[in-house]
């Protein structure tokens, strides 16, 4: 009897054991860390696109971790995908460009703390002999009519990007419905999209802070249109409500430290040392063109 009492009690341990691990698996991130800056305690999770991808959010996230013992994990994700992975609390906080979005999500409240951080433009890139003589355009819906009419090559990231948004709502705005060979939808981050531009010979559009990170490894592309207010491209971060992440409080004091003066002076300056020109707006310069 004493044995049998004995194996019914190890039976328990061990089931309440696996539901234990199954909890924490349930609410640990299914999401990769890309990369992960500053060594503290503290730690905290971020969705974003080109600031990680360009080494932005490096600097940030070392000089906040630095001040806040603190530990940023990267999620490597465009805007639409950030979004959803703060709704579904698989990050603390995001640094997205999809106005619209973020404020929806602030208003059903699965999101908070929306602040205006800087920002960036669009450019749309092409072949130096611009097949579709966009060069000639006034706005970039004139731009994309142009493109579509001559049906030439243009690169298209198809990912629910805040990149591929702006792009779908410029086709919108040019009564055009994008389809056949020539327009191509690629899948793919900035970077690669922009190479792939730049390697087969057509348009794409690209933030401006990408294009001065990687325009001397894109010899056959050149800026071909740029200067309509409607490419300027506001970033805003958000963090999920308080207590329903864990690094949620950490992520609300990191949103502090980047609007702050020690973190929009990294942003103004990122890329001036490396490059000879500023990769991105700090949160003054965006201020007017922010909705």
């Amino acid at each position: 009897m004493r044995k049998l009492m004995r194996f019914a009690a190890v039976q328990v341990l061990v089931v309440l054991c696996c539901v234990g691990v199954a909890l924490a698996a349930e609410g640990a991130p299914k999401t990769k860390v890309t990369e992960s800056y500053g060594k503290g305690a503290n730690v905290f999770s971020l969705a974003t696109g080109s600031p990680g991808e360009l080494g932005l959010l490096r600097e940030l996230g070392e000089a906040f971790g630095a001040k806040h013992n603190a530990r940023l994990d990267w999620v490597k994700a465009g805007s639409g995908e950030s979004l959803a992975l703060l709704q579904g609390k698989q990050v603390d906080m995001i640094m997205v460009h999809a106005p619209a979005a973020e404020k929806k999500a602030v208003a059903d409240g699965w999101a908070a703390g929306r602040v205006l951080i800087g920002s960036n433009e669009f450019f749309i890139v092409g072949p130096a002999t611009d097949p579709a003589h966009i060069g000639h355009a006034k706005t970039a819906a004139e731009a994309y009519q142009k493109i579509a009419a001559a049906q030439a090559k243009f690169f298209s990231r198809g990912d629910d990007s805040g990149t591929h948004k702006k792009e779908l709502s410029i086709w919108k705005m040019a009564n055009v419905q994008p389809s056949g060979a020539w327009y191509i939808v690629t899948k793919s981050f900035m970077t690669a999209t922009l190479k792939r531009a730049n390697d087969e010979g057509g348009y794409f559009m690209t933030d401006s802070s990408t294009w001065a990170a990687e325009k001397k490894d894109m010899p056959k592309l050149k800026i071909l249109f740029k200067g309509d207010k409607y490419l300027v491209n506001t970033y805003h971060a958000l963090a999920a409500p308080a207590g329903a992440t864990p690094g949620a409080k950490t992520a609300a004091a990191f949103i502090d430290f980047v609007a702050g003066e020690a973190g929009q002076k990294i942003i103004r300056e990122y890329g001036k040392k490396t490059i000879g020109e500023a990769l991105y707006d700090d949160a003054k310069y965006a201020k007017q063109y922010d909705d």
